[in-house]
């Protein structure tokens, strides 16, 4: 295939244009946003080669001198949309509620952005701003004293849980495009049907449960930023 290389290689580390001859007709930036405008419209599966190539106007074969492989377009996007973080500003000095902002960030971002959970990969951990953000993260967590290998853990159980978050949310959606009931209504009618089968007496630790009070189920946001606030606590009592 047109562009693959012979041996392993980062996508970063390899240049845009060579030293000599034309300046490239586009960039990588180009071919990163139009991945991400399919993406976001039709889902991840809808981006292919051909597809980004007719979006900015070339060959698909020509796509693959910029881009040798399917998989590295998917390392563009993801770094693209990293660039979404706001990462100005210095560390407040209290780690938990630094980090809760930056979880908040990324359950933004990959709400706007649902095939992220699709493609994300600690393969691409090495991207500009993927390396961006890990450096604010770890400014972040300075003052926990934790081994930085802890540290780096911490970081991908908080995107574990904003992808958990952002897939359950997606399903839920999907579940219920076709039909001509919402979610909300979808939800109350099991949630009704689960009471009335854990009330029957079958299941009384989940009798006690409910009858202690639990989330509820239309406050996504506090349960995220509940969820998140126990693991950095956690955490703190490693230090």
């Amino acid at each position: 295939m047109a562009g693959r290389a012979a041996e392993p290689e980062v996508i970063w580390a390899r240049p845009e244009r060579a030293g000599r001859g034309p300046k490239p007709a586009y960039s990588r930036g180009d071919i990163a946003a139009a991945a991400v405008r399919i993406a976001d419209a039709d889902g991840i599966d809808a981006v292919s080669m051909r597809r980004v190539a007719a979006e900015i106007g070339c060959g698909t074969m020509s796509l693959y001198n910029y881009v040798p492989r399917k998989e590295d377009l998917y390392e563009l996007m993801v770094d693209l949309v990293s660039g979404e973080y706001d990462l100005s500003g210095r560390p407040s000095g209290d780690w938990r509620a630094d980090m809760l902002a930056m979880a908040r960030q990324t359950l933004d971002i990959m709400r706007r952005h649902p095939w992220l959970v699709r493609v994300m990969s600690s393969v691409y951990s090495v991207s500009p701003n993927a390396l961006r953000y890990l450096e604010k993260c770890l400014a972040c967590l300075e003052g926990l004293d934790i081994p930085a290998g802890t540290k780096l853990e911490l970081i991908a159980m908080i995107n574990g849980s904003a992808m958990t978050f952002v897939a359950n949310e997606r399903a839920i959606a999907e579940r219920t495009r076709s039909v001509p009931w919402s979610a909300e209504q979808e939800e109350a009618v099991r949630g009704a049907y689960m009471m009335r089968q854990v009330m029957a007496g079958d299941y009384p630790h989940l009798a006690a449960l409910f009858a202690s009070g639990v989330a509820p189920p239309d406050d996504p946001e506090g349960a995220f930023d509940r969820v998140l606030t126990r693991l950095l606590d956690s955490f703190a009592s490693k230090a």
